[in-house]
């Protein structure tokens, strides 16, 4: 991820959003050190539906329900 000075983001601040709505990311820093991160909202959503997508796969295959059913599970909760 390329970054970018705060002086230069703010010089060219059009241009590098433009580059973050087709998907760039951009670390900007001040003084050498990383301030914050610009990248697009919509990609922000996606990653993060994409990691607890994979984090809820992981716990699936470490666990398992036994001898209950998820149906009798669902049932179980409708009745409280």
């Amino acid at each position: 991820m390329p970054e970018i000075g705060a002086y230069e983001a703010k010089t060219h601040l059009s241009e590098i959003l433009d580059r973050v709505r087709k998907g760039e990311r951009f670390i900007i820093t001040k003084h050498g050190q990383a301030v914050a991160e610009l990248r697009s909202v919509a990609t922000q959503g996606l990653e993060e539906r994409r990691a607890v997508v994979a984090r809820m796969k992981a716990f699936q295959a470490t666990h398992d329900l036994g001898d209950i059913s998820l149906r009798e599970l669902i049932d179980a909760g409708r009745k409280y």
